[in-house]
């Protein structure tokens, strides 16, 4: 389990912690459980997810599991530059959905002084990283990855197997169009479909 970092008041200088994983292996709960945590401790916290997110809300951040937290919809990265003035802790969920530019964002964030804790999907359903993730957990001072339970297996999850025969990168969906897959069901599944 991550340990909040205490602050160095005397650097003054924030940091960037990335949550990664595959569908269902609770990136957002975390993500979730560690805003909670610092508004619970009165510190100004703002959160944002991309607008094209709209599952289970059209502006709240909510888990599989049905928890929830208030956030703002955004389309351009460069809008949470605006919207966090003043924040100290600032939430990010499916970063995999910005573009390349929320890596910027983050970092001149946490140059201010803030705790920028972004999460998302490190890879696609092909198995590739996926958008600016790969460069966010490269600057990131902290990484939690973390991982679901293979449905075939009983093993740790890593890949987001896509059940339907959709090509287009961005898929919303959950259980009806994804499954947690370990590295061995993943391949056996991939074969299959190929050898169909």
């Amino acid at each position: 389990m991550f340990l909040e970092i205490p602050v160095n008041h005397k650097e003054n200088l924030g940091w960037i912690e990335v949550i990664s994983g595959s569908m269902f292996s609770g990136k957002t709960e975390e993500l979730i459980r560690r805003l909670k945590r610092a508004k619970f401790a009165h510190q100004k916290v703002e959160i944002f997810k991309p607008k094209i997110d709209t599952r289970y809300h059209d502006s709240n951040i909510v888990s599989h599991d049905k928890n929830e937290i208030h956030s703002t919809a955004v389309t351009d990265p460069k809008e949470i530059l605006e919207l966090a003035k003043d924040m100290q802790v600032v939430g990010i969920d499916e970063a995999q959905f910005f573009s390349e530019e929320i890596v910027s964002v983050c970092d001149e964030l946490a140059n201010r002084g803030v705790r920028v804790i972004v999460a998302g999907l490190d890879m696609d359903f092909k198995g590739k990283p996926f958008g600016p993730m790969p460069n966010l957990m490269a600057i990131a001072e902290y990484v939690t990855k973390v991982h679901a339970i293979c449905t075939r297996t009983g093993n740790l999850a890593h890949y987001s197997y896509r059940l339907t025969n959709d090509d287009k990168l961005v898929l919303l969906g959950e259980t009806q169009e994804y499954e947690p897959l370990s590295r061995a069901a993943y391949i056996k599944a991939m074969s299959e479909r190929k050898n169909k």
